[in-house]
This record gives structure tokens, sequence and C-alpha cells, in this order.
């Protein structure tokens, strides 16, 4: 694991242990990313990805349209995992630790084009 990993599974780790109430602050920062798109998101998704100083390249490449659509599917995701968070087992840091240990190409790629429009 890189630093960058440690330190969001640090963060989810307090959010599985506080996550047991109706709110998911997992699926709020992730609601809040998809509509704002902020910088540090795309920085830390990169740096979670990078191995041995490289980063992967999506393939097929991201396309400038592909924001939106995306943005939308991403959005109506997180927002399942928000509903079904309510339930008493905290869900969405299960999901996020999953992402962190396999880092599947299709997630990068799918943070790759959130952000496609925006000049990197």
């Amino acid at each position: 694991m890189n630093r960058a990993q440690l330190k969001v599974f640090a963060v989810f780790s307090v959010f599985f242990f506080i996550g047991f109430g109706p709110i998911s602050p997992g699926c709020l920062i992730g609601l809040y990313s998809v509509v704002a798109r902020p910088r540090w998101l795309l920085a830390l998704v990169r740096d979670i990805y990078t191995r041995d100083g490289q980063r992967p390249t999506p393939l097929p490449p991201v396309q400038p349209h592909e924001a939106t659509p995306t943005r939308k599917r991403c959005f109506l995701g997180i927002f399942g995992l928000f509903l079904l968070d309510i339930a008493p087992v905290p869900v969405t840091p299960c999901v996020v630790f999953f992402l962190l240990l396999t880092r599947p190409a299709w997630f990068y790629r799918r943070v790759e084009a959130i952000y496609a429009d925006r000049a990197a």
C-alpha cells in the first residue's frame, strides 16, 4: 500500500466505526465530489493508482463528452449507497476498502471520466 492508500484507509476506518447512524460521511463526500469535482480528489485517486512512479493511462482514452453521463451515473450509484447505508451495517467503507485494496482499472477510468471536461 502506498501513502495515499493508507491515508484513505485510515479515514474510512474511522467512518466505519462512526457510520452506524443514518448519515454516511463517506457517501456525502462522494456526492459532493461528483457534483463539485474538487481537484484534491483527482490528485488523491491518481496518487492511489501510482505504481513505481507511473500513473496508469485509462484505456480507451477518456473523452470530454464522457464527463456528464459518467457524473450522473456515479451520483446515482453513490446515492444508492447512501440509501443502503441506512442499514445497521456501514456498506460504503467496505466498498472503499475493496477499491483501495484491489485498485480496479474501471474505477480509475471512471474518476478520470468525471474530470474529462476539466483541465487536469
